[in-house]
This record gives C-alpha cells, structure tokens and sequence, in this order.
C-alpha cells in the first residue's frame, strides 16, 4: 500500500513562480529570466502567455525554455514589456501561475535649456522647480550648489521633495547666493544612474528682513493612497521668518508608535487600517501660523481566508468547494478548471466564491484554481480533484480476525470497504441472513452491532459489498468472553489539607484477557505524570488498581471514577473526595462612610473549603507603601459570620485599599482582590514639625531651619507651617507663616538683631483644616560677625631652616560676636604684600602653631587673627622671625674597601656664626637606582658599611644634621675601581 501511495500521479503543484522584473534600458546584460517550477507525477511540461496569447519558442526564437523557466534574449521594451503567466500541464490536468509583469527602467538626461535666473529678497523663501526629465520607476532628488559634490543638507531651513524633486528654502541667508543644479537618481537592482540639471542662479537683494508667519508651500496629497504593510511618507515644509517648526497630528485619533516624525516628513511604517484618516500639518512661528490636512486611505492587495484542497470524491455524489479572500476593494473570485474560465454549466454551479458539482462523474476530475483579484493584485489558489469509480476491496481494511465480546455486553463490528459509489452491505453469521431486532442493528454505513451478548452468539460474522462496479466481502470470528466487574468499589471521604488518603479499586475479569486501571477527577483522566507527586498508583498487582493521594490540596476535591478495563468491556465505580483548607477569598470588598480617621468595610462570604469560617482580618496598604498592613477595627474581632466592620485609626488625607482575608481552624486564607482605591477625609495636622535649629546667614539675619513634615502627617491640602521667635527675656511673640510642605528654612531679617543673638523659637502646622500643636521652644542664634578683637603678644621662633613655632595671646571671649573656630596665622616673607601671604588654621581654643614649608635663611612677616562662621577677624601686630641657614654639604669625600666593607670618609663641616651648630650627619646608602635607601647616622665624619661580594658600585647622599635641620647633601657615586669624590 505504501509503495503504491509513493507512486501515486497527481497533478501540477507550482513551487516557484515568476515575479515582477525590472530590467534597465542599456543593461550589459542581454536577456531575462523569468522562473517557472512544478512538482508534479508524471513531470510537467510547459508553456507560456504574454498579455493572453502564448508565446512560441521555436529554436531560432528570442524565446527560449529551460526546464520551466523561460528566457528573453536582447529584451527590447517594444515587443517584450507586458505581462506573462506560466501554464504547467500533465495527464493529471493543468494549472496557470500567478502573472508577473515584466517592465523596463530608464533616465533620460535633463533637458539641455539654459534655466531662468531667481532674485529675492533676502529673508524670504524661495523654491527651485527641479523639472526631472522622463524617467521609470521612481527617483531620488538632492541638489548641488555651485559644484559637484557640494550637496545641500536638509537641515530645517532647506528641504528637498522626493515627490517632486523641487527644493524649498524657508528663509533665504546670504550664504544661500549661488548656482543651483537638481541632481537625480535611479536605482535599479545594483545599476545607479544620475542625472542633473542646468545651473540656476540664486541672487538676494539686500534689505532688512522683516518677520512673517508661516506659508505652507511643499503639500502632500488631498488623498494619499497606500496598502498595507506599507511605509507611507508624507512632506509639508513652510517658507517663513523665523524658519517654522513642523509638527504632525492625526485628527481623528492619537499619535501610533509606528511614526517615524522629522519636521517635514512623517513616515507610519507597516501601515495598517487603524492608520487611515485626517493628518495635519502644522507650520508655527512667533509671528504666526499655518496648517494643512489631507487623508491617508488603506487598501489592501487580496489575501486569502479561506483556499481549496485536494479531494477524492466518489462517483455520482455532490461536491462543494468555496474560498474566500479579503482585501480593498473587495476582491473578485473567479474560477479555473485545467487553466480555463470556469462558469456554471449542467452539473456545475459557480457562484462567486463557491463551486457546486451534482452527481460528480469522471470527467469532472482535474486541476481547479479559485483566483481572487482587485486593482491591487491577484492570488491563484490550486487543488486536484479525484473522481473515483471503484468496485468494494477490503483489502485495505478486511474485518477483524478475531473478535472478542463481553458476556452480557455489547460489540460493534466495522465494515468499511473501499468503494465508489458507497456499497450497500449485508451480515450473515454462518449461512443466516442477520436483520435488525431488538439486539441486532445494522447502520446505515454498514457497522453491526450485538448487544446483551450469550455464548450462543459466537460464531463466523460475514460482511457482503456490493456497487454497480463489483462485489465482496469479509469474515470475522465472534469470541464471547467473561464480563469485567468492580469487586472493591472507592469509598467516598474527607481530609483536611495536606493529609494523604488511598481510594481502593479492586476488579475481576476474564483471565484470559489483560486488565488496566484508569482514573478521572471531574471525568477529566488523571496524568500521573504530571501530578507534582500528589498521585501514585497504590498496588502492582493484577487486579488491583488501588490510588493514593499524597499532601491533599483544595483542587484535588471531586468525583473520582475507577474504571477496569479490557479490550472487550469496561467496569467503573467512583466515589466523593472532600479537602477541607482554609478558607477562600471574600468577595466585592466595598468602602463606604469614609471619614478622616476611619471607613466602614463590607464584603462578601467566600468558599469555606468546608470548615466555618471563624474571623476576618482586615489589612490596607497606602500609596507610600506597598506593603499590606493588619489594621485595627471594630469589632476588635470579627466573627465568621460578619460581613462588615469599621476600620480605625487611618491617617487623614491619605488614599488607602483595603482587603480582607478569611480564617479557620485550618489557617488563614487567600487575600480578597484589593478594594478600589479611596481618600480619607482631611483634618487639622496632629503632630508637630522636629529637627527646629537655624543659625548663620548674614549680618542682621535669623535663620531658622526644620525637617519638612512627611506625607504621612500632614492630614490635609494647603500644608504649611507657623513660626513663633523672640529675643531670648523679651515677652511678645513674632509670628511668620511659611507655605507648602517641602519648605525647610525661614529668613527673618531686621537691622535691629545684633549678632549671635539667641532667640526663642517654636513651629506647628497647619493646612486648610486648621492649625496643629506646637513644638517645644528652641533656642537659636541669629548670625554671626566677623571677631572684632585681634589676638595679642604674637611670638615667632625659627626651629629648622624650613620650619617655626608662633604662639600668641587669645582674644577675650567678651569680645566675640559668633562661636570662636580657632586662630589663623598669615605669614609672608620680608618684600612681599601681605595679600599674598600664606595662611594656616588652627581648630578650637589653642594659643600656638608649627609652620612648615618655610624657605631657609628668609625674613618672614607673621601674624594672627581670630575667625568664626562669618569670618576672619582683624589681625594682631605683626612679628618678623628669619629662619636659620642650611649647612653646606660635606666636602673631599673618599672611600676605599677592605675585604666585605666600604669605608667613606669626608671632611668635617664646622659651623658658621648665622647656622645651628652640627651634632651628627646623615647618610642615604642606595645600591642601584632602583633599590630602596638605607638610612645610616654618623657623630663622627666616617662610616663603615658591609658590601657583598660581587659589589660594583653604589649611590651615596650625605649632610649634616643638627637642631637647625638638615644641611645641602653632597651626592656621590661609588665605584670599586676609584675612591675619591671630585
């Protein structure tokens, strides 16, 4: 049967078709291939039409086949440009492809007149008319200005059409004087051609540009005409001072994702029907504006909803076939049998989209095409009908063998010939004609049936065929077995959530036959394996067929059906399963009575999962927070059969959801949906605003400062806060309010506030509800001034070359007008002005300070001032102080080595009348240049250092060293073959 499947003929099925083909006019190459493929048994053969009528491809014809393509050579657009269709044929019949146009692209030159000269003034627009020359398919425009390649950009003022070609200028510049060509190309497949005008000069008469509004000067169409799936463009571009912005607007809907906007252009990619309607253009500057509106309108090529499939039909029956495409306009459907117009005639009955056959005969087998077309295309779809006359054979599908049977119960016994026309059948068991009776039916296909079945039943059952076109038939063997029954039927039970459980299902059978055990909850089959492990066959053995249930859910609650069965009949036995859980979620959560500080809740019972409910809990959760919070109510508890309850203690003014879960003995339950959302009443706030403190600012100011009031405590609109100040043992109080809730600090200024006055000061709040308590008082200082004293007895001590120590008298503390920070010392050297002294700070109530960095042997100026937060005070007497000479470096250095060890000597450096005296010298000892220093010190001018072996040289820095500091080093580089220092 495979084999003869395998080989089966059938009809042509095009798996490649010709497609629209450009060809350019000029083209290197000289001919055109337009594809044509089909599979079909026996192999197709081909032929083409061109506009209709069909082309001959004889050997010495520019017309040639290859397999099923066919080939122009030196295609000429006289005789070659139309339309073509394939047509594949063989003996099962034939079908025409889709038509494909063939069409040539060509550009001719521009035309070779002189183009007219533009003045305008500058300022205005001006629009250059680019007037391509014939050209096919479409182009793309830019514009020269003076030479190639010096192409103009768009850029907002300047813009180049693609419809027309033409180029606009919003606003003419002096820039802009020059000659202008318009340059344009085609694209064909990889060929690009361009093409460009004659120059055109620009000039501009000078004059002060005067602004005007906008004038819309590049349109799209009235009615844009598009198909889906396209990308539509549409241009608008303005002349005017200043240059306009474009804006785009869909008046009868809202801005697509699909837009792709760039001031004159807008392009809807992938445009669909939900894209048709009004646009608006809109230019706009200061001095005015202009708008423009056209209508985008869909249509659509045809596209099938609905094709025909091969079909086998027998002799002498009724056929019907439909399709059905979609598209805009509304697509014509015509019909093809073997490639020719098919109408209705005799038998056949065609109607737009359906075909009807009346008593198919074999004439009407062939190769049917449903062709559905509007102005925007055509789509061809194919199928092969099969008239069949065939006498009955039952070699496809004989009667069963053997037939087994249940005693007592029922068995169906197919007959089902291949035929046609359908066979009549009769049955016979042994030589006895069979007829309907109360337990034998016949069908009408031919299917016996035998119900409340004996032993006496068994026997040779014959199924007779018969058609105009022959007859046969075909015998089975009836075998009457024991019947299947439920010996241990499922017991109905309850568990709690979690809890396992087993249903027992025992059976006995025939045991000659092979028993099963399936099980359904709800009659839906249970699949073991993808229960999550809740279910598990209990028992292994033959006729048990027992179930466990495993960590019970709700969902596991229901019917559950046993059934044994064999391949002859069927017991089935089923039993209730009740899971008892917690409780399910409560419904239609409503709020009402909606207060400042509290709401009434109402809901409705949901599933107890068949345990009484015994109490609600009520959560909610604010805008800040998404986190649900148990809130408190009255009643305290709510009883199970509640189904309201206030909810306290809410903060005013601030939107809340509620919802409400369930509880039992066996735990709490799935949450109800969210309430929908509602705004507590406003009231007065409640709590005071913290963090009150203040100071700085400038002289004559109080500043005074506080942490803004969170969302959760300003309970009302219009939240603000009241200022209460006063100089500290004064009696009245000053009064400032301060709106809006963000506000942080407060100002008060008044020539009368000295500095670093304390006040007393206290804040509440208030919004449109009324005004909340009041803080605690606080004392705060207005500003500070800079110290008004200066220190006293300023004292300068050189210590090292670089360094000193300066130390002075501190200001009275009756004298300061803030908090005193510390001292800061200035100190410049001897011929400088003091601004470009160099300062240090001290922090807090110190007396001295260590400077360092100081040039040695230099005269410095020194002196002292006190500072706070408003600044430096005025300075001390200035005291002078010259830092000590460094020694000069060591002279006459020499070394020479014994066995393991370098000994270095130099002579002494006494000390001069300015220099500190020397007390020892020091030594840096480094052995290559990128080796760490060795540190040696010496009281005497010689040191000894080990050396290893192999040494070659090292680097040496020597100077004295002495209360005074360090001296200039002397630097030498020591080698084993020398040993004096030059």
């Amino acid at each position: 049967c495979q084999a003869q499947s395998s080989t089966r003929n059938y009809g042509p099925v095009f798996e490649e078709q010709p497609v629209h083909t450009l060809f350019p006019e000029g083209s290197a190459e000289e001919k055109v291939t337009l594809a044509c493929r089909a599979r079909a048994s026996p192999p197709a053969t081909y032929r083409w039409k061109m506009n209709g009528t069909e082309i001959k491809t004889e050997p010495d014809s520019r017309y040639r086949l290859v397999a099923g393509d066919l080939v122009i050579s030196n295609p000429v657009k006289a005789k070659d440009a139309g339309s073509y269709q394939c047509v594949a044929s063989n003996s099962r019949g034939t079908v025409v492809s889709r038509e494909a146009s063939l069409r040539f692209g060509f550009l001719q030159e521009f035309s070779a007149e002189e183009r007219d000269p533009v003045k305008i003034t500058e300022g205005w627009g001006v629009m250059f008319a680019c007037s391509p020359p014939p050209h096919y398919p479409g182009l793309s425009y830019r514009w020269l200005l003076n030479e190639f390649p010096n192409f103009i950009p768009a850029d907002g003022r300047r813009f180049v059409s693609q419809t027309t070609g033409n180029l606009y200028i919003a606003k003419t510049e002096a820039s802009d004087l020059g000659n202008y060509s318009c340059f344009a190309t085609s694209h064909i497949d990889f060929i690009t051609k361009s093409v460009f005008s004659k120059f055109s000069r620009l000039s501009l008469a000078a004059e002060d540009a005067r602004q005007y509004a906008p004038s819309i000067k590049a349109r799209f169409p009235a009615d844009t005409y598009a198909l889906a799936g396209q990308m539509v463009t549409l241009e608008c571009f303005a002349f005017g001072n200043p240059v306009p912005r474009i804006k785009w607007r869909k008046l009868d809907g809202s801005q697509s994702s699909k837009w792709i906007g760039s001031e004159p252009l807008l392009q809807i990619q992938d445009v669909g029907f939900e894209d048709e309607g009004t646009y608006e253009c809109e230019a706009e500057n200061i001095k005015g504006r202009d708008t423009y509106q056209g209508r985008i309108i869909i249509q659509a090529q045809p596209e099938w909803l609905k094709v025909i499939t091969d079909t086998e039909a027998d002799i002498g029956s009724d056929l019907r076939w439909s399709c059905a495409a979609a598209g805009k306009p509304r697509p014509a459907v015509r019909w093809l049998r073997d490639g020719q117009p098919l109408t209705s005639q005799n038998r056949i009955e065609v109607s737009g989209g359906e075909l009807r056959f009346s008593k198919l005969v074999l004439e009407d087998s062939g190769m049917y095409q449903c062709v559905a077309e509007n102005k925007h295309g055509t789509v061809y779809a194919s199928a092969e009908l099969t008239v069949q006359a065939l006498a009955p054979d039952f070699r496809l599908n004989p009667v069963k063998r053997l037939i087994p049977a249940a005693r007592s119960g029922k068995v169906i016994i197919p007959c089902q010939p291949r035929a046609a026309p359908k066979a009549t059948v009769l049955w016979t068991k042994g030589t006895e004609l069979l007829i309907n009776s109360s337990r034998v039916t016949i069908t009408t296909d031919g299917t016996l049936i035998l119900q409340n079945i004996s032993k006496s039943d068994e026997g040779k059952y014959t199924c007779f065929a018969e058609n105009f076109m022959g007859k046969a038939n075909s015998t089975g063997i009836l075998s009457v077995r024991d019947a299947t029954k439920i010996t241990l039927a499922p017991s109905s039970a309850d568990i709690n959530v979690g809890e396992n459980l087993t249903l027992q299902c025992h059976a006995s059978h025939d045991p000659t036959m092979d028993l099963t055990f399936t099980w359904s909850l709800d009659d839906f089959p249970i699949d073991f394996d993808k229960s999550e492990g809740h279910y598990r066959r209990a028992s292994v053995k033959e006729a048990i067929g027992d179930l466990s249930i495993f960590n019970a859910q709700l969902k596991h609650s229901g019917r559950y059906t046993c059934t044994a069965q064999t391949v002859v009949d069927s017991a089935s036995e089923s039993a209730t399963l009740t899971v008892r859980g917690p409780p399910g979620p409560p419904g239609g959560v409503v709020v009402r009575d909606i207060s400042d500080t509290t709401v009434q809740l109402s809901w409705s019972r949901g599933f107890d999962n068949h345990s009484p409910i015994a109490r609600y809990i009520i959560e909610a959760r604010t805008l800040l927070s998404s986190k649900w919070k148990q809130m408190r109510t009255n009643p305290v508890n709510i009883e199970g059969n509640a189904e309201t309850a206030q909810v306290l203690n809410l903060i005013p003014w601030m939107d809340y959801e509620f919802r409400v879960l369930a509880s039992n003995i066996l735990g709490v339950g799935e949450p109800s949906l969210p309430s929908s959302k509602i705004r507590t009443k406003e009231a007065a706030p409640t709590v005071a605003p913290s963090g009150l403190s203040g100071g700085g600012g400038a002289p004559n100011e109080l500043i005074i400062n506080w942490t803004p009031t969170l969302r959760d405590y300003q309970n009302g609109d219009g939240f603000g806060y009241i200022l209460s100040f006063r100089k500290k043992g004064t009696q009245g109080w000053l009064t400032a309010r301060v709106p809006h809730a963000e506000s942080l600090h407060y100002v008060y200024r008044n020539e009368s506030i000295g500095p670093y006055t304390p006040f007393e000061v206290k804040i509440k709040a208030y919004n449109r509800k009324g005004e909340g308590p009041e803080s605690l008082t606080a004392i705060v200082y207005s500003a500070e001034e800079e110290p008004k004293a200066a220190p006293f007895r300023v004292m300068a001590k050189a210590v090292l070359s670089s360094e000193m120590d300066v130390s002075w008298e501190p200001v009275e503390q009756g004298d300061m007008t803030g908090v005193l920070l510390g001292y800061e010392i200035r100190y410049w050297k001897d011929g400088d002005k003091e601004e470009a002294a160099d300062r240090v700070r001290t922090a807090g109530l110190v007396t001295s300070a260590h400077v360092t960095g100081l040039n040695p042997n230099t005269k410095y100026h020194v002196s002292v001032r006190a500072y706070n937060r408003a600044g430096t005070g005025p300075p001390s007497p200035s005291t002078n102080v010259t830092t000590t000479k460094p020694h000069e470096p060591p002279g006459n250095i020499s070394w020479t080595f014994s066995g393991s060890t370098v000994s270095i000597k130099w002579d002494p450096v006494m000390a001069k009348a300015d220099e500190s005296a020397v007390t020892g010298y020091k030594m840096l000892y480094r052995q290559d240049s990128h080796s760490a220093p060795t540190l040696y010190l010496a009281s005497k001018s010689r040191i000894d250092i080990p050396v290893p072996e192999d040494f070659t040289h090292a680097f040496v820095q020597i100077r004295v060293t002495g209360p005074g500091g360090d001296g200039i080093p002397a630097e030498v580089h020591i080698l084993r073959n020398s040993g004096t220092y030059a």
